[in-house]
């Protein structure tokens, strides 16, 4: 994977999502001394990691110049009371890359208006494991190359999808971004209900975590589609089946979702502006 990185970057926010982009960038070649990290409540380990690789944390702002991208992690609701310190280090030349859910390019143009080129993406927990999926879309004023960076910033973390539409992006989040959330609460579901037709806590468990690794597993390595993957093991008549008589009924699994999303989605909604 051969990615182009800009030469100074300014990250803001390093938590969970901020700081498993971070990790990503520094193994796929992103210089140390090329980053400036902007956190009020550093964790120990982001404290560490700055003393062992060399990068800037919390210098004062006096000492950094606009950077060729500034990464914007931080919580949306945040961002109110962060924009006046982000507008004075987003100048002509600065690429943002924001991660802020539900805040649009025109939000994010309006708080920083001299920045040259902004980037509005949502990826998702797996980037912790740099199996993430990102979806993206630029501002119209985004050049091939900014977009290039921008692409291989986010590609440090896992897949990228890019958008021609930005209102999209709030059902994106309400499918990959939220999404893990929901696989982990159906193994969570799955143990549960492995204990209460018998087995022992720990190893339904251990089963639904190792079955739910081991599909995700097979999505990975094959082309074949969910469906055809979930009918190759489905024998007619048989236990399996009998499952997916529940799962697949009017009132089962699917319109759950679609509901869960739509309440998803209308979230991100409100969090805009």
């Amino acid at each position: 994977m051969s990615l182009v990185f800009p030469e100074t970057l300014v990250l803001v926010g390093a938590g969970k999502m901020g700081g498993a982009m971070l990790d990503g960038w520094l193994a796929n070649g992103l210089a140390p001394e090329a980053v400036t990290i902007l956190d009020p409540h550093p964790a120990q380990e982001l404290t560490a990691l700055a003393r062992e690789k060399g990068l800037r944390l919390n210098p004062p702002l006096a000492e950094i110049a606009p950077p060729a991208a500034l990464v914007l992690a931080i919580k949306p609701q945040s961002l109110d009371a962060s924009a006046d310190t982000i507008a004075r280090l987003a100048g002509a030349g600065t690429l943002v890359v924001s991660i802020l859910a539900g805040k649009t390019i025109a939000n994010l143009r309006a708080r920083l208006p001299a920045a040259g080129a902004i980037v509005r993406a949502m990826p998702n927990l797996p980037a912790a494991v740099r199996c993430g999926v990102t979806a993206a879309v630029t501002g119209r004023e985004t050049s091939r190359e900014r977009r290039l960076i921008a692409d291989s910033l986010l590609k440090g973390v896992g897949a990228v999808e890019w958008l021609d539409d930005e209102s999209l992006i709030d059902a994106v989040t309400a499918v990959s971004g939220s999404g893990p959330a929901y696989v982990f609460h159906l193994t969570e579901c799955l143990a549960e209900a492995g204990a209460a037709a018998g087995l022992p806590p720990d190893l339904a468990a251990r089963l639904a975590r190792a079955t739910v690794v081991g599909a995700g597993e097979m999505l990975r390595q094959t082309e074949l589609t969910p469906a055809k993957l979930r009918q190759n093991v489905t024998s007619p008549g048989g236990t399996t089946a009998a499952a997916l008589d529940v799962l697949m009924a009017k009132d089962g699994l699917q319109p759950l979702l679609t509901k869960a999303v739509a309440a998803a989605r209308k979230r991100a909604g409100e969090l805009s502006g």
